[in-house]
């Protein structure tokens, strides 16, 4: 049948309405694997983890050293085995000895110099020990008298004998030491190992001197009878005498 003219035909404008279609759902990203060179990063890691960890295990037994500080310092000893120059007997018996402490002061300066310029002191403090000891090598043919009926004993011994005294470089020190402009300019290019020498040499001679007047040679002489006097009554003697003759 034929079309009704008053019909009017879809407007080709307008296109058709597209068919509603259902969301889609989201797209799921491809898995992401660490690249080549992360993976060795992340190997490069543990492995230095891991070394960390075994040098604290090995430091906690004392196994390896500490390295709290590299730069630390070290003394290396490298001094030669000692050598015996010289061997000899004593016959002396130690009966006493002393120590004493005493302050050496030296100045060297140049006259006519101003201090400041040309000077040198030095305050020292030495401690030393003096030993009194009986000689008995030195003893005479008839320095020993023996009766063995009447059990007595008769020693007559040289009088006691005062060492050198002897430095004690643990307690001795310098206080202080003063130097000149030119003096220190002229250490700074030299060693003058003479000037502590010296500063030894002074304080052995006044701790000797000061010795010799404290009393340890009577001290020695008690000591000495009395060491004599136990080992001959141990010996069976009733009577022991020991004369010191004079110096």
């Amino acid at each position: 049948m034929a079309n009704s003219p008053e019909v009017e035909e879809p407007t080709a404008e307008y296109s058709a309405v597209p068919d509603v279609a259902e969301p889609e759902s989201p797209a799921v990203p491809p898995e992401h694997k660490p690249s080549f060179f992360a993976r060795l990063l992340i190997f490069i890691g543990f492995v230095f983890a891991l070394i960390v960890a075994s040098c604290f295990g090995l430091r906690a037994l004392n196994v390896l050293p500490s390295f709290d500080n590299p730069f630390s310092s070290q003394t290396v000893d490298r001094s030669q085995p000692v050598l015996l120059q010289s061997m000899r007997d004593l016959h002396r018996y130690v009966a006493a000895d002393g120590t004493f402490q005493v302050i050496v002061d030296l100045q060297q300066n140049k006259e006519n110099i101003p201090d400041f310029l040309v000077n040198r002191r030095i305050l020292f403090v030495g401690s030393g020990t003096v030993e009194t000891y009986v000689d008995f090598s030195a003893l005479a043919g008839d320095a020993l008298k023996v009766d063995e009926e009447k059990k007595t004993v008769t020693l007559t011994l040289p009088p006691p004998q005062q060492s050198m005294a002897a430095l004690d470089m643990a307690k001795s020190y310098v206080v202080e030491e003063d130097r000149g402009l030119l003096t220190s300019i002229g250490d700074a290019f030299r060693s003058d190992t003479d000037k502590q020498q010296r500063v030894y040499q002074a304080a052995q001679e006044k701790i000797t001197e000061a010795a010799k007047s404290s009393g340890l040679d009577q001290r020695a002489q008690q000591n000495t009878q009395m060491m004599l006097e136990s080992l001959f009554t141990r010996l069976g003697y009733t009577s022991v005498t020991v004369t010191f003759t004079t110096p």
